[in-house]
């Protein structure tokens, strides 16, 4: 019983932590950039127009990164791209926001799931270049509001995770469904997470957990 109890208090800590931490991720991205790092050779410049010239002396056969504002988790933040970069390397290399994971790289896995605009989309097969005044929502957004709480509890107690590398685009699908149906049947959470891949199985435990959670958020937790 006390190992019970004992574990019990871990988890809950763990998602303080969790949530402490995803709201000081996003805390931590820059509003406006105050150096522009050359992607092809990694020189540091104090404006842009300082990396324009650099790009048309240096290399003028490659294409001239972009600055672009993207609304993230609530926050505007200035970031420099190359045109073809995906949303999700746009994520984990320029914002340091490393829950939307490089998996399949083709849009199968689900692992890179992001919510723009209401709607559950894969980030690597998105440009970030085409979400500029588009509402993005991350794993990390969604584990800093405590609203959401209820569905991290529910997918720990079930153990719907093994390795946990494919959960928070499981999440991030859960939440989308949520938004939209706050009240889901099996059916239709099991067609909503049907884009989401899991290598360990854990197919069963998700829909068990959103289950649960799905009165508990309505109920506003």
């Amino acid at each position: 019983m006390a190992n019970e109890e004992r574990s019990r208090t871990d988890v809950a800590l763990s998602h303080e932590a969790a949530q402490v931490k995803s709201a000081e991720a996003i805390r931590a991205i820059p509003s406006v950039l105050t150096e522009f790092r050359c992607p092809t050779c990694g020189k540091v410049f104090g404006s842009y127009a300082n990396l324009q010239y650099h790009y048309a002396d240096e290399h003028p056969e490659f294409v001239v990164p972009e600055t672009i504002v993207l609304h993230i988790n609530g926050k505007d933040c200035e970031v420099l791209v190359e045109p073809h970069w995906t949303l999700q390397r746009t994520l984990q290399f320029r914002l340091d926001l490393t829950g939307a994971k490089h998996m399949c790289g083709k849009g199968a896995c689900g692992s890179c799931t992001v919510i723009i605009d209401g709607r559950a989309v894969l980030s690597c097969i998105t440009l970030a270049v085409e979400c500029v005044g588009k509402s993005i929502t991350t794993i990390e957004g969604i584990a800093a509001n405590p609203k959401w709480k209820p569905l991290v509890d529910a997918y720990c107690k079930w153990d719907a995770m093994q390795c946990g590398y494919c959960t928070p685009g499981f999440l991030v699908t859960a939440k989308a469904l949520l938004d939209k149906n706050p009240d889901p049947s099996e059916d239709e959470i099991r067609e909503a997470l049907s884009g989401n891949i899991c290598i360990c199985g854990t197919y069963p435990r998700h829909t068990t957990a959103i289950l649960e959670a799905a009165p508990q958020i309505a109920a506003g937790g």
